[in-house]
């Protein structure tokens, strides 16, 4: 079959915007095309998430395309869409981090449940969408990310600024990156007491010269904690996602920290759940699924709160592979579990889209001492 670029684009003029009067070409609608070996792919985006009008565009392109060229061309045609990247989050921010528009905690109840394998993919996924994208790893007692990265060994270069020695984060897979794990020996425990580890905290939050962002992703130790209480009185968080297994022991913990974000004093939104662990899928049987901790717990669970369940992340060999290699999952667009964490990226977006135009921004909480024990409240 022999077409060109051109002739696909003249094709996709006869689709008009129902709302708009004009065609999806001259809306700028139509990115990212590709015309090869009888193959078309592109990409339809749209000036907001989750655009309803955007399953009928789709369909009516391809109409066009098999009027213009054949009904055999419906099965070489690849079209996906495109959520379009938050460029108006929360008003100028003040403080530690006046760049960075939207910053948001990755969170789990229990350990083990694979958060900063979310944490890590997650970023790259929006770093692909094109947003500028931070990662902190806010794990001080267990800093896995930059093992995941491939960045162990490295150090993040310092730079004056007036009296303050700044630390540059350290960028890859589009993602500046700042872990405690870049100052501590790969093989030593960090055996710190509270205060010790909360300043470590501070000091990447205050001390990174992260410049301006789309999104800060924090990656946070397992439970509640020093930590998350130092991280919400530091800045001003958008929203928390909290990472699952199925696993009803892992989902009672769930409710834990649910609790602790949403709760009065704290009030931080939770932008959804992400369900890892989902179903077990073999290498040599792609199309199986064996529920090893159970089936939609999250999703259950995400329903009964009335939350959004942002992804289910399958379980397959690789992911550990990738993980150990630092080579993110989601770096392969052909890979189940990279196309999920696509998939997650483009949820969290809306997500972060509808809070962001729903809600009020965040403040951060002012904590005090009071006969030796902590009160908290917004500021």
């Amino acid at each position: 079959m022999n077409f060109t670029h051109e002739m696909v684009l003249q094709s996709l003029k006869q689709v008009v915007h129902p709302e708009k009067g004009l065609n999806i070409v001259e809306l700028g609608m139509v990115e990212n095309l590709i015309v090869d070996s009888g193959k078309i792919s592109f990409s339809l985006s749209s000036a907001k998430p989750n655009d309803p009008l955007l399953a009928s565009i789709k369909k009516a392109a391809v109409i066009a395309l098999k009027s213009a060229f054949g009904s055999g061309i419906e099965d070489h045609i690849s079209i996906s869409a495109q959520i379009p990247v938050h460029k108006t989050a929360n008003p100028v921010r003040t403080g530690p981090l006046p760049g960075v528009k939207n910053i948001i905690a990755v969170a789990s109840g229990k350990g083990g449940v694979g958060k900063s394998t979310v944490a890590v993919n997650l970023a790259v996924a929006l770093a692909k969408t094109g947003a500028s994208v931070g990662l902190l790893d806010a794990d001080v007692y267990g800093p896995s990310i930059p093992k995941m990265f491939d960045l162990e060994g490295e150090r993040p270069v310092i730079r004056q600024d007036g009296n303050r020695e700044l630390m540059i984060p350290i960028e890859k897979y589009g993602v500046k990156v700042l872990s405690l794990g870049f100052f501590v020996n790969p093989e030593d425990a960090v055996v710190w007491r509270g205060p010790m580890a909360t300043n470590a905290l501070k000091q990447l939050i205050t001390l990174g010269d992260w410049g301006d962002l789309d999104y800060m992703l924090i990656d946070l130790p397992p439970g509640t904690g020093d930590i998350h209480l130092t991280m919400v009185q530091e800045v001003a968080v958008t929203g928390a996602v909290i990472v699952s297994t199925p696993q009803q022991v892992a989902l009672a913990d769930v409710i834990k920290g649910i609790a602790m974000f949403a709760g009065d004093k704290i009030n931080v939104p939770v932008l959804g759940l992400v369900e890892n662990m989902s179903w077990f899928t073999p290498a040599e049987l792609p199309e199986n699924k064996y529920y090893i901790f159970g089936k939609e717990g999250c999703k259950q669970l995400a329903n009964k709160l009335g939350l959004d369940l942002l992804a289910q992340i399958p379980l397959v060999q690789s992911i550990c592979e990738n993980g150990d290699s630092g080579k993110p999952s989601v770096l392969d667009n052909n890979d189940p579990v990279g196309k999920a964490f696509d998939t997650l990226a483009k949820n969290l977006i809306a997500s972060i889209e509808k809070r962001n135009q729903e809600k009020d921004p965040t403040r951060k909480v002012e904590i005090t001492n009071t006969d030796g024990c902590d009160a908290v409240k917004s500021k």
